[in-house]
């Protein structure tokens, strides 16, 4: 295995196909949310971290991913409120927390709203 490959698989976590595809979808139909903290998040803007958004692991999407932190940061829409979710949610979340990956989430309506706390949080974990 080259060191290129042995890169992606450390950074897609063995990702198939169909996952990037949909990741590649989900970039093109942003929610306001997603849109309005990627621009805090792009080009390296904060802390000089590089986030990549709608990033493939494995068999999951993650919202916005550091992958120097080892940082998923995801953003939860109304539909996470609901029971079969949640636990969805928390089971997506132990995983990616046994391939050393941490999970920190916010509320849309947290980043529509308070950007800055939004972003101090976030930075909070940026010193890997």
């Amino acid at each position: 295995m080259s060191i290129a490959d042995e890169y992606a698989d450390n950074l897609h976590k063995g990702a198939k196909g169909s996952t990037f595809e949909n990741a590649r979808l989900l970039r093109q139909n942003e929610t306001d949310a997603e849109k309005k903290l990627w621009q805090y998040l792009r080009n390296r803007l904060l802390n000089g971290r590089k986030f990549r958004r709608q990033h493939a692991v494995a068999d999951y999407i993650l919202d916005f991913y550091c992958h120097e932190c080892k940082l998923a940061v995801e953003l939860d829409g109304v539909i996470h409120e609901e029971q079969m979710n949640r636990q969805y949610d928390m089971a997506r979340t132990e995983f990616l927390n046994s391939m050393e990956i941490t999970v920190i989430r916010f509320r849309n309506e947290e980043v529509m709203n308070n950007m800055e706390s939004v972003l101090k949080k976030i930075a909070g974990y940026l010193d890997c």
